[in-house]
């Protein structure tokens, strides 16, 4: 690479950059995933389009690994421990007996349907498998969900890329020349040791590099962000380098290290959301880039048949049989079912066959981003409908507000902001009945735009947004105390 070569790539990836920047606000406004548009970037960019040639899948599946590291990094980080504590569990069952119930499934549609061997069809069954963290954490800021399904939903788009990977990658092998043929029972115990010693290097790194950087950081936030993703990273590389789950090292790191209380809190998750960003980007237009549209239409029948399989069947059964055991109620079982993107982790995983040496496989890069496609368009867009008309949204909200120009960890103090939605019986409560504990109070009301100070008498009404100062100490109860009166009306708990 010239002097000249470097200004080129520079003026292509800063336009694009700044294209993708611009393409947020469209996606927002019409609904269409930005993921979406960022796949539609790269395939202009190719050789249907400007005509730039790029055909390596080993240098996607680099490129591709390190930015879901860098994703899972951020999911981690800007995840509270607090909202998923409820779901571990049953995200844990579904990332893993889900997993398999969903692999086996497809498999075997694959199998009778397309048809394929049990090799490959297993392998596609675990490609197609995998949903998608990053679309999984952005469809999330925009759908109302109560904690339980929004916890679930973040700690599976967490966990499941460890295990997928683990069988995407033996099944590649097995279908190989010269690969071997292992028992399920010694596969499931590889992948069992994998993620046992994944998931003890990711707490291991994150606590332990938690302290270090508490007392070793300087007053500097940007070195200090710069280090707690470093240690994310550190964990993969950690986890990778002992044949580990490198990929559940990383969000168990980042999510240790995002809820340790530490310094500085505000800047490393917008460092780490800013870096999520550029992978997300840089990921969707390299796959767009790696496809090639003249080839995609062959593969449009095969991705619609295996894609309704695991959507109409291979989903809701894994849902079913994973959380079957906690107590969901169907509606949450059905917007779980309906609820499982796909995005690029599905996308990069189909270039490991190539990348493997699987004879006959370049044709599955073409299915699964077909499948991503029509499945995205298809689901995304609906999800905050399905979400309404099972009736499973939570039209009160309350989200951490960050404040870059207040210590809020020193202090001990947290801000809240309360959304209150349209069947929210918050509707004509005044402040005072709200009766919030001792430390914790409503400083702001913005109402058609125009925000105030709100009096004690002061009456909610659909739609207002309140910003709720609380101590650390009481902020679990003041959030408790006012979906409690969204849900039972001003007597909640005299009643």
């Amino acid at each position: 690479m010239t002097l000249e070569d470097l200004t080129r790539v520079l003026l292509v990836g800063s336009l694009v950059m700044l294209v993708a920047v611009a393409a947020v606000r469209l996606s927002v406004r019409s609904g269409l995933p930005s993921l979406l548009i960022y796949l539609g970037i790269g395939v202009a960019l190719g050789n249907a389009g400007a005509g730039i040639e790029f055909d390596s899948a080993a240098v996607t599946q680099i490129l591709g690994y390190a930015a879901l590291v860098l994703i899972l990094a951020e999911g981690g980080l800007t995840t509270s421990w607090r909202t998923i504590r409820r779901s571990v569990a049953p995200a844990a069952v579904l990332s893993t007996v889900g997993v398999v119930v969903s692999v086996l499934v497809v498999a075997v549609a694959a199998h009778l349907l397309l048809p394929l061997s049990w090799t490959i069809a297993m392998l596609i069954g675990a490609i197609v498998t995998s949903t998608d963290a990053a679309a999984v954490f952005a469809v999330l800021r925009e759908v109302p969900l109560p904690r339980r399904l929004s916890g679930m939903l973040e700690a599976e788009a967490g966990f499941n890329d460890a295990p997928v990977v683990i069988l995407v990658v033996a099944f590649a092998a097995q279908a190989a020349p010269g690969g071997g043929q292992d028992a399920w029972y010694v596969l499931a115990w590889h992948a069992g040791v994998e993620l046992a010693g994944g998931l003890a290097v990711g707490l291991t790194v994150g606590w332990l590099g938690g302290i270090l950087l508490r007392r070793v950081a300087g007053a500097s936030s940007a070195l200090f962000s710069i280090g707690v993703v470093a240690l994310t990273v550190l964990a993969y590389a950690v986890g990778s380098a002992l044949h580990l789950s490198g990929f559940l090292a990383t969000y168990l790191a980042a999510l240790v290290l995002g809820n340790m209380s530490l310094p500085h809190r505000v800047a490393v998750q917008s460092f780490a959301t800013a870096l999520g960003w550029i992978a997300q980007i840089g990921l969707f237009v390299l796959l767009g880039l790696l496809a090639d549209p003249f080839r995609l239409g062959d593969q449009i029948v095969a991705a619609v048949v295996i894609g309704l399989v695991l959507l109409l069947v291979a989903r809701p059964l894994s849902v079913v049989v994973s959380t079957v055991w906690f107590g969901l109620s169907w509606r949450e079982q059905a917007f779980l079912s309906w609820a499982g993107l796909r995005g690029a982790v599905p996308v990069v995983l189909a270039t490991v066959p190539l990348t493997a040496g699987t004879p006959d496989t370049g044709w599955i890069f073409d299915l699964v981003f077909m499948l991503v496609v029509v499945f995205t368009l298809v689901q995304a867009p609906t999800l905050g409908w399905v979400a309404r008309r099972l009736r499973v949204t939570e039209w009160v909200t309350a989200v951490d507000v960050d404040l870059e120009a207040v210590p809020l960890v020193e202090i001990g103090a947290s801000v809240l902001q309360v959304t209150v939605g349209a069947d929210s019986r918050l509707h004509g409560v005044a402040v005072f009945e709200l009766r919030l504990p001792r430390g914790a109070n409503v400083t702001l009301i913005v109402r058609e735009g125009e925000g105030f100070v709100p009096a004690p008498h002061t009456t909610l009404r659909h739609g207002d947004k309140l910003l709720v100062v609380a101590t650390s100490r009481v902020r679990a109860r003041t959030e408790q105390r006012i979906r409690a009166v969204s849900a039972g009306g001003r007597l909640a708990g005299w009643s």
